[in-house]
């Protein structure tokens, strides 16, 4: 995981498909979830324009509440945002499943904010872009990951891995505590086989 932002990074993207030839696994423990009262500070923090810039809170729902992964997060497009349905529909990155998925008014409102008022205007369809020029879209998980943590830290939350994966443990963790079928979660996050939801 390390190497392939390298290879990108020297130019050598045709590296990049032969990294996976390795067939090296990474371990993935199972991440402890964020309390109620974490997860309220950063909904909070989310919801305050005085705060957060409305693209940082808007990735950070995003990820807390629809456990969504950081690669569908930067690959996101404008059309695949259904304003009057307040859903949103895409094609996920790893399994190539296709997905639904509420937008809950803190969310949508958020968005709405970023895509109005903050969004660079540049012909790129991605919804997230870099705030200084060059206004490019976000390109990996590591972005995603320094933009949580700056959130986790303006809520008043200390959390050493407060990046998306950790949000979507927790996201998947609050919608089993509210009794949703595992199938339904597995389906939500994008898991190509329902044992991986069950772990």
């Amino acid at each position: 995981s390390n190497f392939r932002p390298f290879l990108k990074f020297v130019g050598r993207t045709d590296l990049v498909d032969a990294v996976g030839l390795a067939g090296v696994r990474r371990s993935h423990p199972v991440l402890t979830i964020m309390t109620d009262a974490d997860v309220q500070r950063v909904a909070s923090a989310c919801a305050s324009p005085s705060l957060l810039t409305a693209r940082d809170a808007s990735i950070t729902l995003l990820a807390l509440l629809t456990g969504l992964r950081s690669c569908d997060i930067v690959a996101l497009r404008l059309t695949d945002i259904d304003w009057r349905s307040q859903t949103l529909n895409l094609i996920q990155q790893k399994t190539r499943n296709p997905v639904t998925l509420p937008l809950p008014s803190v969310l949508i409102t958020r968005l709405a904010d970023y895509v109005l008022t903050e969004r660079p205007d540049t012909g790129d369809d991605r919804v997230f872009l870099r705030s200084v020029a060059p206004h490019t879209p976000l390109q990996d998980h590591a972005t995603i990951h320094k933009i949580t943590t700056s959130v986790f830290a303006a809520a008043g939350v200390a959390n050493p891995r407060a990046g998306s994966r950790l949000l979507r443990h927790t996201a998947a963790s609050r919608l089993l505590a509210a009794a949703v079928a595992l199938p339904t979660i597995s389906a939500v996050l994008g898991h190509a086989r329902v044992e991986s939801t069950s772990i």
